[in-house]
């Protein structure tokens, strides 16, 4: 499959049941959700899927699920980073070998590298494995931004990094990257509150949590983005914003997501410990929130 990096992808979940176990009828069910919907890919073993919290074999089944599932529809995206270099090296050749088109790999984390050792991090696994990447800047999660440097030295070096998922927030930031890289790979939104922004100043799509929930508002601000209908275009923006506000920042992003999808009546599931289920208030403001957005 041709990789095409534009359009809004869900940086998916994985349902697990009461014993924490991958459901993987639930899984199976919401592909055709999220597909349906109008996605243009699917992220899968991300960080709304808990990819922290699996072990390597579960990794390769939710991966090994979502290809099947998704047979060719649109490019499936795995996550693959992990603390070590050795193990993201392991995790990405089993993407490929599962089927994945491509390679999502976040900075490393828990200890923080500097330049040097984040440059070579990146180099040793682009070297050591044939799959397009996706470089993923997540400073919530990882604690630091990976530095624009880094950034243009990798996208000029290999071009078999593709694209670079931006979670900062920062519209100058993206702003930034765009102006430095965007003439050579895609740069991805990785926050709903700057899908439109970002576009605005030339992203090729957005890789966002609340796309779990609210697939087609995420993907029709892309598409009245696209044919200039800008005025439709902020008014959904508007939209997810809020929504996002609630279901990632008020709380804690996975299980407010998981919680939201259930309300739904789609099967997404429980959070794995230490998560734990968002508390009733919390249920009912989402619950009360969704109206206002189906």
């Amino acid at each position: 499959m041709a990789l095409n990096l534009k359009g809004i992808m869900p940086p998916h979940i994985t349902p697990f049941d009461e014993d924490e176990q991958i459901d993987e009828q639930a899984l199976r069910r919401l592909v055709h959700y999220w597909i349906n919907s109008g996605s243009s890919g699917l992220v899968t073993c991300g960080s709304n899927g808990e990819a922290p919290y699996m072990d390597r074999t579960e990794r390769r089944k939710v991966i090994e699920i979502v290809v099947d599932e998704v047979n060719g529809q649109v490019p499936v995206i795995a996550g693959t980073g992990a603390p070590s270099t050795r193990e993201t090296i392991d995790l990405t050749k089993d993407a490929k070998d599962m089927g994945a088109d491509a390679a999502l790999i976040v900075a490393p984390y828990y200890f923080t590298p500097n330049d040097d050792e984040l440059l070579n991090h990146y180099r040793i696994v682009l070297d050591s494995v044939d799959l397009p990447v996706i470089l993923y800047n997540v400073p919530k999660f990882t604690g630091y931004n990976v530095s624009i440097g880094v950034v243009r030295r990798l996208v000029d070096e290999y071009s078999q990094v593709v694209g670079i998922k931006d979670s900062s927030g920062l519209i100058g930031r993206i702003s930034e990257l765009i102006a430095y890289v965007g003439d050579k790979t895609s740069v991805l939104a990785g926050t709903a509150d700057v899908i439109l922004p970002s576009l605005e100043v030339g992203a090729s799509g957005a890789i966002v949590a609340i796309a779990n929930v609210v697939p087609k508002l995420c993907c029709d601000i892309y598409d009245a983005f696209q044919r200039k209908d800008y005025d439709e275009a902020r008014r959904l923006h508007l939209k997810a914003v809020l929504l996002n506000e609630l279901l990632v920042k008020k709380n804690n992003q996975v299980s407010a997501i998981k919680e939201a999808l259930n309300i739904l009546g789609q099967p997404a599931g429980l959070p794995r410990k230490p998560s734990l289920p968002v508390r009733p208030e919390a249920c009912e403001e989402i619950r009360t929130q969704l109206l206002k957005f189906i």
